[in-house]
């Protein structure tokens, strides 16, 4: 029976250990997650479809990356898939949102130039030809 000691020697000296990039980068990479899953409270209108495209398919390419080097980086792999899992929650939530509810704020001027991120739309003033 291996003892705490060696099995954390083991872990510190693992070709995937905390002594190479090859177990921080993944590490960090929980940052996105948790911040993922922080945006579930977030109105499904505010998700952004590029974002969560870009995050399902890092999830899923990194995932099959993940599986096919050695030796196996599991951090890496569980990551990508939560990666994935999260992102493509998020789309059907967008998804299911955009499909229930009808455009009419994107009719009305004022909804346009808010949504735009522009300040209150103000009338041109056209300059009289004398």
């Amino acid at each position: 029976m291996a003892t705490i000691g060696s099995k954390a020697r083991q872990f510190w000296h693992h070709p995937a250990g905390p002594k190479t990039i090859h177990f921080w980068a993944p590490t960090f990479k929980w940052g996105i997650s948790i911040a993922n899953v922080a945006d579930f409270k977030r109105p499904a209108e505010q998700v952004s479809y590029p974002q969560q495209c870009a995050v399902t398919a890092t999830g899923l390419i990194w995932s099959r990356f993940a599986t096919q080097i050695t030796p196996v980086n599991y951090n890496l792999l569980t990551v990508n898939v939560f990666m994935a899992i999260t992102g493509m929650y998020q789309l059907s939530r967008k998804i299911s949102a955009g499909s229930s509810e009808p455009e009419i704020a994107a009719s009305s001027p004022a909804s346009s130039a808010a949504v735009a991120g522009a300040g209150p739309q103000v009338p041109l003033e056209v300059p009289s030809s004398k």
